[in-house]
């Protein structure tokens, strides 16, 4: 009697990730609409309201116990946040929470168009519900002073240096997400795509606010009625993220 030897399925041999159907983290296209978009709502509500939480606390200098919050918190609950959930709901819509990452990957044929426009609009819904709920948890001054977290450009920063700053930082963000993300499952992915957030918030903060994605920045605007430069905050993160997944799609795949 002799064994037979079978091959390997070709789904057992390409990696999800590879596969035509599979996007980030390996996530379905085929997981049905509801879901995924209620997952990045969810998502991106965490994310914004971590960030914005900590600008908030920042601004208005409300201690926990001793000294208050500090400028290095935004990055730390930034990419902290990020990590999390991308190693939690990685699997389920590709965790992109974040406009740039969305577009960035449908303009290189990685993401299917007609989920573009759903996760968009989740990723709005939630940035702004995190803006309402920050408002809840810190106050009137909240709005009134901290403006909800809002972005806007530092005093004597032109409109353009703003656009190239928020460009280039989203650019280091998707390069990182779209490069780490795509090559399999590892414990490091979700801790490399938080330390590429944290680093870009680093970077722009003192410049630009650190907006790196247009529902994070718009959203809180919209919530607390305050809009400069609103458009370099959702074109630059589009072009930024639009370079960075045609980079990686031509270059690191």
């Amino acid at each position: 009697m002799t064994a037979t030897l079978t091959r390997p399925s070709t789904a057992d041999a390409i990696p999800q990730q590879a596969t035509a159907n599979t996007g980030l983290h390996g996530h379905r296209f085929d997981t049905h609409i509801i879901t995924v978009t209620f997952v990045e709502a969810i998502g991106t509500f965490v994310l914004v309201l971590a960030i914005v939480s900590a600008v908030i606390a920042a601004t208005l200098a409300d201690p926990i116990a001793g000294n208050p919050y500090g400028s290095l918190t935004v990055p730390f609950a930034g990419g902290v946040a990020l990590a999390i959930l991308a190693a939690s709901l990685g699997p389920v819509s590709g965790a992109h929470l974040n406009p740039a990452v969305t577009v960035g990957l449908a303009l290189n044929r990685k993401f299917p168009w007609t989920r573009v426009l759903p996760y968009a609009v989740a990723q709005f819904a939630g940035a702004i519900g995190a803006a309402l709920i920050a408002w809840w948890f810190y106050g009137p001054r909240a709005r009134s002073v901290a403006h909800l977290g809002a972005t806007a450009p530092a005093a004597g920063v032109s409109a353009w240096r703003t656009f190239g700053v928020e460009a280039v930082v989203t650019f280091i963000l998707v390069l990182v997400v779209v490069a780490v993300a795509g090559r399999g499952q590892s414990n490091l992915v979700p801790v490399a795509i938080g330390a590429a957030l944290a680093a870009a918030i680093l970077i722009s903060g003192p410049i630009t606010g650190a907006g790196v994605n247009p529902a994070r920045a718009i959203g809180p605007m919209i919530a607390a009625g305050t809009f400069t430069d609103w458009w370099i905050y959702l074109i630059a993160p589009l072009v930024g993220g639009g370079l960075a997944a045609t980079f990686s799609a031509r270059f690191l795949t």
